[in-house]
């Protein structure tokens, strides 16, 4: 897994009052008491709000907002101001921006869609009130981007991605070397054009948003606040070429990129668990190239750390147990030792425990448990670990329905717990039903498959199984 996207800042000039007007009376202050002298329907009252709207950042500021407008949420406040500005009113832009950017964090927060298209719809508005030349633009295109790219991630409509990606060429092009803006529209550009290329598998689109993020992240140098999103970014980004290719200089870059972006989070950093989540990863990914295993060792102690940071209820959780899991089976081989294949069933128990019926991980949590109980099995003969290894391959099977890719394995693994229990009871009804499954499994296996040879060994054994019987 990659990091998500970081929210772009928001680098916004708004007009600022004389310096000695601003020095005799807080912001704050004289905005109420301004606002108090003429209703909501004076002309004056939306200058207002868009010149004291550049002091909206101030914590003093946003004390008096939450003292005057206690019962009234961010999306009221900016759609009453918007409301205030009515068509060809100077500022215009600037309320629906906002009013758009309030109903994007929302649905950030609550997941409602309508939120996310009435932001799309405003932020449109808001661009066609800035033609070229406008200084505005180029972040009214970036931020309709951004828009319709999580448009994309929700809804999967392949025309919001594309246009996401020409609205972000068209913000860069207005945002040549040395533009304060520019790291930012080359980091949107790149993200979307990576997300472009996992729906395509375009090569092209990966090289160019590696480069991308390569000039984001120059922009960005030790102490801006946006380098750790450039340094995971380009971390996904190198990851994803070497899955492509098998570059070895593209996964040493990734770690470095990685050791980089978790220097970066400190103790009690909100993004350290994925700083070390990642970096995990990536080192287990080395692992497995190299067979270097302190690697794998520091991927299972940065695994231990994550999972630490992402306690019970956290929406990571599962995903910091299935690759602690991973990395355990990889260091233990056939686990060998009890106390090793305990502490993998303890850890793929938690992992099913978050993964309830309908879950889309459902499936290969029940098999993965049932292998483990198959294993601790063999080694401890105590029929309850087998009996409930059977149980749950045969729940996986159920979700593994004809034309699912892996139905295949859990037919091999349901007849192989089946074979295992006839060999220790000798019911004939095991057997029997080991036969049906295998042959299901050979069905599965037409001539040039890679595991055709496996499934005809163990039918023949199952069948010869049967005659001496």
């Amino acid at each position: 897994m990659g990091p998500s996207r970081a929210l772009l800042v928001r680098h916004r000039r708004r007009p600022s009052l004389p310096r000695t007007f601003t020095n005799r009376w807080p912001p704050s202050i004289l905005f109420i008491e301004l606002s108090t002298l003429c209703s909501h329907q004076h002309p004056v009252f939306p200058v207002l709000y868009s010149v004291f709207g550049s002091f909206s950042n101030s914590r003093l500021y946003l004390s008096a907002k939450r003292q005057s407008m206690e019962s009234t949420d961010n999306v009221s406040l900016r759609r009453t101001e918007l409301e205030r500005c009515h068509t060809g009113y100077n500022g215009r832009d600037i309320s629906l921006s906002k009013l758009a950017e309030a109903l994007h964090h929302r649905f950030q927060k609550e997941r409602k869609i309508d939120d996310l298209n009435e932001a799309v719809t405003l932020y449109r508005a808001a661009l066609e009130l800035r033609p070229l030349g406008n200084k505005r633009r180029s972040l009214s295109l970036r931020e309709l981007a951004i828009c319709l790219s999580d448009r994309y991630g929700s809804q999967r409509t392949a025309d919001d991605l594309e246009e996401a990606i020409r609205l972000g060429r068209a913000a860069l092009a207005l945002c040549p070397p040395g533009y304060p803006d520019r790291d930012a529209s080359l980091n949107s550009l790149a993200c979307d054009l990576r997300t472009r290329f996992r729906k395509y598998a375009d090569i092209g689109d990966l090289e160019e948003a590696i480069e991308l993020h390569r000039a984001a992240l120059e922009l960005r140098p030790p102490g801006h606040s946006q380098r750790l999103s450039s340094l995971q970014n380009l971390a996904v980004c190198l990851s994803s070429r070497y899955g492509n290719m098998g570059v070895a200089a593209d996964l040493e870059e990734v770690v470095t990129l990685g050791r980089a972006a978790l220097e970066l989070c400190p103790p009690g950093h909100p993004d350290r668990h994925v700083s070390l989540h990642n970096l995990a990863c990536d080192l287990r990914t080395r692992f497995r190239r190299e067979a270097t295993m302190c690697d794998l060792e520091e991927a299972i102690e940065l695994h231990r750390a994550a999972l630490e940071l992402r306690p019970s209820g956290h929406p990571r959780r599962l995903s910091s147990l299935q690759n602690l899991i991973r990395c355990l089976r990889d260091r233990y081989g056939g686990l060998e030792t009890v106390t090793n294949l305990e502490e993998v069933v303890a850890l793929t128990r938690a992992a099913l425990e978050l993964c309830p019926p309908g879950h889309p991980d459902r499936d290969a949590s029940l098999n993965d448990l049932a292998c483990h109980l198959r294993t601790r099995f063999e080694k401890r003969a105590d029929l309850r670990d087998l009996e409930e290894a059977i149980e749950l391959h045969r729940a996986a099977l159920v979700l593994r329905s004809p034309g699912h890719p892996r139905r295949f394995l859990s037919l091999q693994n349901l007849a192989r717990c089946l074979r295992d229990k006839y060999g220790k009871l000798g019911a004939v009804a095991d057997l029997e039903e080991a036969l049906t499954f295998t042959r299901a499994a050979l069905e599965l296996c037409p001539p040039q498959h890679p595991d055709r040879d496996v499934c005809l060994h163990n039918l023949a054994c199952d069948l010869r199984t049967r005659f001496h019987k």
